[in-house]
């Protein structure tokens, strides 16, 4: 899983060349989101379509691509034109969980995308119903040894972070537990809330508003300090659990062209990041999402990232030999 330490920043870009920047884009951008509405990466869309309109008034069309955990919307990116006027905005899902559990994939992220910028993340929460009799994760931990096998998780989809997080959690805290996938963090959210299923683990931007709301109760964030969003949810290293102490875990979401892009456009949209998380309007904007904006960056950083992150959940699907 990545860190936050390993999504500080690196030195940004140049600005694109002035004479490249009128010509592009010559039509709307369509930017890609390989999840239905509501997930971080399409929110970050959403937002973006709104400051680029304001800001440069460049039109941007958001197309939702869900289905077999987002490699629908990364292939209709890496079969696309390199011209800058199909782009990716995904979570690291599609591009660094599903390609290590999933075999043949039509795609080879790290030879068939160009990473642009890295955007932000979120954090992850421990999720369950609101009267399940466990108001704490060690009596979460402690209610599953003693009952192995009645309570079954939630995930977002086979090959989503939430799934192989919740795997590492389940072989880190030695509590085996059922998962049920589901497309996307909707339905799995409402299902919990009434107790279809029993856990789910969870990012903060569609889990946050549903603890809100009360619909569902959060024990425990996937980090070793509370969140701001969340301030009276417990840090792992207070949970209780000695075995989870140092879990930790995080979404991040970045911005994709297929391989061949010119670097000019890269260039770009690197700088157009770096404006905008520059900018503490653009910085609250997403913080109502619920996502950190991550500081300016060159686009070699989302690279890093990608194959740091892909490296690392490679490792956990040899050692605890999942397939999809």
């Amino acid at each position: 899983m990545i860190q936050r330490r390993h999504l500080l920043a690196t030195p940004a870009l140049a600005l694109a060349p002035p004479a490249f920047a009128q010509a592009y884009p010559s039509r709307p951008v369509r930017i890609i989101v390989p999840f239905p509405p509501g997930n971080m990466s399409d929110l970050i869309a959403r937002v973006l379509t709104e400051e680029m309109q304001t800001r440069h008034n460049v039109q941007i069309v958001v197309d939702n691509r869900a289905g077999a955990t987002g490699a629908i919307g990364v292939q209709a990116v890496t079969s696309a034109p390199p011209d800058g006027h199909t782009l990716l905005l995904t979570s690291n899902s599609p591009v660094a969980v599903n390609p290590a559990v999933t075999p043949n994939l039509p795609f080879d992220v790290l030879r068939d995308l160009t990473p642009m910028s890295l955007i932000g993340w979120t954090g992850f929460l421990i999720v369950v119903p609101p009267d399940l009799p466990a108001n704490n994760l060690a009596e979460l931990v402690a209610l599953m040894r003693a009952n192995p096998g009645r309570y079954i998780a939630a995930n977002p989809g086979m090959g989503t972070a939430g799934h192989l997080t919740t795997e590492m959690f389940s072989r880190l805290a030695r509590v085996p537990m059922e998962q049920v996938p589901y497309r996307g963090s909707a339905q799995a959210l409402l299902d919990l809330s009434v107790g279809r299923v029993h856990f789910m683990i969870d990012a903060m931007t569609s889990a946050q508003p549903q603890v809100v709301g009360g619909r569902v109760k959060a024990l425990a964030v996937l980090a070793q300090s509370r969140s701001p969003i969340l301030p009276n949810v417990p840090s792992m290293r207070e949970s209780g659990v000695p075995e989870v102490v140092d879990f930790q875990s995080l979404a991040w979401a970045g911005l994709f062209g297929p391989a061949g892009t010119p670097p000019a456009v890269t260039l770009y949209w690197n700088r157009i990041f770096n404006e905008l998380l520059a900018d503490p309007a653009f910085v609250r904007r997403l913080a109502t999402q619920n996502v950190e904006a991550a500081p300016p960056g060159g686009p070699e950083r989302l690279a890093d990232i990608l194959r740091t992150d892909l490296g690392r959940w490679q490792q956990l699907v040899r050692e605890a030999n999942i397939r999809i």
